[in-house]
């Protein structure tokens, strides 16, 4: 299976890059993992709706370019569905059985996903119904699609 990470900004705190790097290096067995960042779009301060806005729509485009032909889009939202663990497992092991091999999964920035990307999820998908930074979204992410490739392998790891 191959995923993708489409994800808007760069990850700055060493600690999260240090705990993404683990996940990706733990994951190479299961997946082809590859992590597209995406810049963030600019915007004034203060800023007004109209240029958060803009900026979703501008980030938007970028993001659906990087979104490999045929993949099956999840979209981190948080008014998406939640799931367990092990509902994420069956979800990712239904896609190897139906030969979706190539799925990608999109994290916007911080004005979140534009209504174009959205409407190109196959899935929206809420980590918690607290808030996370993105940075820590993808690291979150990452340790979650791990886990289900553990379940999915019968391995241990999951508790």
């Amino acid at each position: 299976m191959r995923i993708r990470i489409v994800a808007v900004g760069k990850i700055k705190e060493k600690f999260l890059q240090e705990g993404i790097a683990e996940y990706e290096k733990r994951l190479r067995p299961y997946v082809k993992l590859q992590v597209v960042e995406i810049s963030d779009e600019k915007r004034p301060s203060p800023t007004s709706p109209a240029t958060d806005s803009a900026a979703k729509e501008k980030e938007g485009v970028r993001i659906l370019a990087a979104i490999p032909k045929g993949s099956y889009v999840i979209s981190l939202d948080v008014k998406g569905q939640s799931c367990s663990s092990e509902e994420l497992a069956a979800s990712l092991s239904e896609r190897e059985l139906f030969v979706q091999n190539q799925m990608a999964f999109v994290i916007g920035g911080d004005v979140g996903l534009s209504p174009a990307v959205l409407a190109r999820s196959d899935l929206r998908l809420s980590l918690s119904k607290m808030t996370f930074t993105h940075p820590m979204a993808r690291l979150l992410l990452l340790e979650q699609v791990y886990r289900a490739f553990r379940i999915i392998r019968g391995e241990p790891y999951h508790k």
